[in-house]
């Protein structure tokens, strides 16, 4: 009874080894701070803030809430989940015997040169039992090195689903962003092409008159016509952008959507707090997911390692057994057997030493790409930051633009119906005008998609309550 006791002990001991290599989370390779610092630390980070209260348009709402449920790219990352939740429920299972209920039946004959009677015999036997197939003793921790590199790749693919869910949420906001932004210019281009059609029919009515000249006629056609085909080009851009919302959305855009707000009644989150870059390593899921994988790695150098060891595997029988099927279960018909078998590698031409090798080369790819994904969040962030205050400049710029053009377009009007000046000057006017006016609208929406890539940027966009599981 001790000496089975000392058996077990050093079983257990050995089945705890492991030649996983400790793993080591690698130093960020980024600044300390962003540059611009934004606005600075905050109890709550953007992660914290639902998508439904950072967008604040009910018809965007109800379009990121369709997409979630109908995108076909973020439903196979949803999939791609499963299968690995799965893939690691098997590989724990390696850890645990398997027991089996097996019945065999043997015929057979026997030559009667392979025998002591001379003479051909024919022999039946019947067997009925649990069987436990090959389990593999993990002394070395082979075993569950591949459940910690499976493990770990599952948790990575969670990561991807909540990756796909931000990229989305961000996609569906900046294409509807944008064609609301493309109806404001449409509206516009619409406006100055009725104003654009006047001023040629005025111009006609007096040339025909002989009070204007054929340079101003021919000079507000070609305003026109540019104005025209100005509005062509909107709208074509109008189709292509609601195509590819309704690609986002993953199905026709519902009916009973709310109605469409307008650029400046989108109620984006302006004050999103950024804190430090070492934050977004607990808040950015793709770097979460490149650590699972960097840690699969490190895993799969213990597998490696494993290799190098010997391997203790048992099977074994319990059951009954019997020449004749009538006598399986009778008294003393029990039977049993129990076989552990070792293998030593002796000689493997360097493949064990070749899979190391690759292992731990795989493992320094993988530090190479958590290193990068930290380095692609540093500057989606301080990219954001940097055009955040650019383009509040250029919203302030474009307004008094607008102004000006505005008050530009007036006078000129007057000047000419004063008979000051020529109707070219106000068809310029009308033109700079209707540019101010378009650049002023790309100015609005550029500041609303960059406050989105930044809430992305910063981790936001996510909520469990929205998950996809199919």
């Amino acid at each position: 009874m001790y000496r089975e006791k000392i058996l077990i002990l050093t079983l257990a001991a050995l089945s705890g080894c492991s030649l996983t290599p400790e793993y080591q989370r690698p130093a960020a390779p980024v600044e300390a701070t962003f540059l611009p610092s934004g606005s600075g630390r905050s109890d709550t980070s953007a992660a914290d803030i639902e998508w439904r209260d950072f967008f604040g348009d009910p018809r965007l709402r109800r379009l990121i809430e369709t997409s979630l449920e109908n995108n076909r790219d973020l439903r196979v990352a949803a999939l791609r989940v499963e299968r690995a939740r799965s893939l690691n429920n098997i590989q724990r299972a390696a850890l645990v015997p398997s027991i089996d209920a097996s019945g065999n039946a043997l015929r057979q004959r026997i030559p009667g040169d392979l025998n002591t009677s001379g003479l051909p015999i024919t022999s039946d036997s019947f067997q009925v039992g649990l069987e436990m197939p090959s389990y593999e003793l993990d002394f070395f921790g082979r075993i569950r090195s591949l459940r910690d590199q499976v493990l770990e790749q599952y948790l990575a693919t969670e990561q991807a689903q909540r990756s796909a869910q931000i990229s989305l949420t961000a996609a569906v906001a900046q294409q509807y962003l944008t064609l609301v932004g493309l109806e404001e210019q449409l509206e516009l281009a619409r406006r100055t092409l009725k104003a654009a059609q006047r001023s040629y029919e005025l111009n006609r009515q007096t040339f025909e008159a002989g009070v204007s000249s054929e340079l101003d006629l021919s000079t507000s056609e070609a305003q026109r016509e540019a104005v025209r085909a100005s509005v062509a080009a909107i709208e074509q851009q109008r189709a292509l952008a609601e195509s590819a919302l309704v690609l986002l959305v993953g199905s026709p855009l519902p009916e009973d959507l709310p109605p469409a707000g307008s650029l400046a009644t989108q109620g984006l989150m302006a004050d999103l707090p950024v804190g430090l870059p070492s934050e977004l390593l607990t808040r950015r899921p793709d770097i979460i997911e490149a650590e699972h994988l960097l840690k699969a790695a490190n895993a799969n150098i213990g597998v490696a390692r494993a290799a190098f060891f010997p391997s203790l595997k048992l099977t074994g029988f319990g059951g009954t057994a019997s020449a004749d099927l009538s006598g399986l279960f009778e008294s003393g018909s029990g039977t049993w057997n129990f076989s552990p078998s070792v293998s030593v590698p002796l000689f493997a031409a360097g493949r064990n030493k070749s899979t190391l090798e690759v292992a731990e080369v795989d493992r320094r790819i993988e530090v190479a790409n958590y290193e990068k994904a930290i380095q692609v969040a540093f500057r989606e962030v301080s990219d954001a930051l940097v055009a955040q205050e650019f383009i509040n400049t250029q919203i302030d710029a474009q307004k008094l633009r607008v102004a000006a053009s505005q008050r530009r377009y007036d006078l000129s009007h007057q000047r000419f119906e004063a008979g000051t000046d020529s109707f070219i000057a106000v068809l310029l006017a009308q033109q700079e005008l209707f540019s101010a006016e378009q650049s002023q609208v790309q100015a609005r929406l550029a500041r609303l998609v960059n406050l989105t890539n930044l809430y992305a940027a910063l981790g936001g966009g996510w909520s469990p309550s929205a998950s996809i599981d199919n």
